[in-house]
C-alpha cells in the first residue's frame, strides 16, 4: 500500500509515541513525491525539534508546516549521502564514514540519523557494507534510504528496513515522456517481435536519449562559460580546470537521471502491454490501449515477462561501463525481436 507523505509521516509518529520506533526505513517513490521533505520531518522528529505552522488559523483554514531542506539539516550526528562520483554511484569510503559517525556518542542522547538518496546508486561493496550496519545497528540510531528504484536494492537490504511506498511525484509522460510514448507507439505499429522492428524502437529511444546528452551538454557548457567571464581575472587556471571538471560530471550525471526517467516511461509502456494482455487494468498509458492490444493480445504471458527481464537486465548493464550503444541495440533485441 502506497501513503501520502503526511499519512506516512503520522504512521511514524505514532510508533514513535508508543517507543516502537524502527532503526530503518526504506521511503521509496516516484521523483518529487516528497521523500526529502518526509525525511527531513523525521529528523526533526527524533531529535525533539518543534516544526513550524501546522494546525489551523484563525478562520479555520490549515497552516502548512514548515520543514527545512533535508540538506539544511545535516551537522555533526546528521548525515546526508548523495551520488556525488562522476558514474553517480555512491561509494564504500562514503559509507564507512557514515558508519564511523553512527558509532560515536552523540552529545545530550540525541539521535544519530544517517540519509541515503538514491540509495539503489550504492555499489556492491557499499551496499554490501552497509548492510552489516543495517544487521547491527547502533543504539539512538535512525537510518533512512530513499529511492525511486526499490527493486535495485538488495533483498538482504530490502528485509531489515521498514518499506514506505509513498503516492505522487513526476508524472510518466513529464519531461519528454508523452513524446517517446508516441514514438514508440508509432515504432510498434510498423511491427513488433521482429529484429527490425526492435531497432526501429532502439532508433525511437535513441534519439530520445541524444536530445538529453544535447540538452545537458550545453546546459554544462553554458554555465562553464558564465564563470569563466565572472571569475578569469579573479582566479587562477587551477581552479577554472577544475569547474570544468565539475561541470562536465554535472552534465554527465543530468544525462544518466534523463535517461533513468526514460526507462521508467520504457518499463511502464512495455508493462501495459502485460497489463493489456492479463487485462489486469491500472494502465500507465491508457490513451495507448487501442494501438498496443493487438500486439498484447499476439504475445504470452510468458513472453512478455521475457521481454520485461530483458529490459530490466539492459537497465543494469548500463549502470556498468558497459559501451552505451552496443548495449542498447543488443537489449532492444532480446527486449523487442
Amino acid at each position: 500500500m502506497a501513503y501520502t507523505t503526511e499519512r506516512a509521516y503520522e504512521l511514524i509518529s505514532a510508533a514513535h509515541q508508543r517507543g516502537r520506533l524502527a532503526h530503518a526505513f526504506l521511503l521509496s517513490g516516484a521523483v518529487g513525491c516528497g521523500k526529502e521533505h518526509l525525511a527531513a520531518r523525521l529528523i526533526q522528529l527524533v531529535n525533539g525539534a518543534t516544526q513550524a505552522g501546522g494546525g489551523t488559523d484563525l478562520f479555520g483554514a490549515a497552516v502548512p508546516v514548515v520543514v527545512p531542506p533535508l540538506d539544511d539539516l545535516e551537522s555533526g550526528w546528521v548525515r546526508v549521502l548523495r551520488p556525488r562520483m562522476k558514474s553517480r554511484r555512491i561509494g564504500v569510503d562514503e559509507i564507512r564514514d557514515l558508519e564511523h559517525t553512527l558509532h560515536l556518542a552523540a552529545p545530550g542522547g540525541a539521535c544519530k540519523v544517517g540519509v541515503i538518496t538514491e540509495a539503489d546508486r550504492m555499489n556492491d561493496q557499499a551496499a554490501n557494507a552497509f548492510l552489516k550496519t543495517l544487521e547491527e545497528p547502533p543504539q539512538r540510531t535512525l537510518l533512512l534510504l530513499l529511492t525511486a528504484n526499490p527493486q535495485r536494492l538488495l533483498p538482504t537490504i530490502l528485509s531489515r528496513c521498514v518499506c514506505i511506498s509513498l503516492l505522487g511525484g513526476r508524472p510518466l509522460l513529464a519531461e519528454g515522456g508523452a513524446e517517446l510514448v508516441n514514438a514508440l507507439n508509432l515504432a510498434a505499429g510498423r511491427g513488433f517481435g521482429t529484429p527490425v522492428a526492435a531497432l526501429h524502437l532502439k532508433a525511437a529511444f535513441v534519439a530520445f536519449l541524444a536530445q538529453r546528452r544535447d540538452a545537458a551538454e550545453a546546459a554544462a557548457a553554458a554555465a562553464e562559460k558564465e564563470e569563466i567571464a565572472a571569475y578569469r581575472d579573479a582566479t587562477d587556471g587551477t581552479w577554472l580546470k577544475e569547474r570544468k571538471v565539475f561541470h562536465e560530471a554535472a552534465a554527465q550525471a543530468e544525462y544518466l537521471d534523463a535517461r533513468n526517467r526514460l526507462f521508467d516511461v520504457l518499463m511502464a509502456w512495455m508493462a501495459d502491454l502485460l497489463r493489456l494482455k492479463t487485462q489486469a487494468g491500472g494502465l500507465d498509458f491508457p490513451e495507448s490501449a487501442r494501438k498496443l492490444d493487438g500486439i498484447a493480445q499476439a504475445e504470452s504471458e510468458t513472453r512478455l515477462l521475457q521481454r520485461m527481464e530483458a529490459l530490466d537486465s539492459l537497465r543494469r548493464t548500463l549502470e556498468t561501463n558497459a559501451f552505451e550503444p552496443l548495449a542498447i541495440e543488443v537489449g532492444f533485441l532480446k527486449a523487442f525481436g
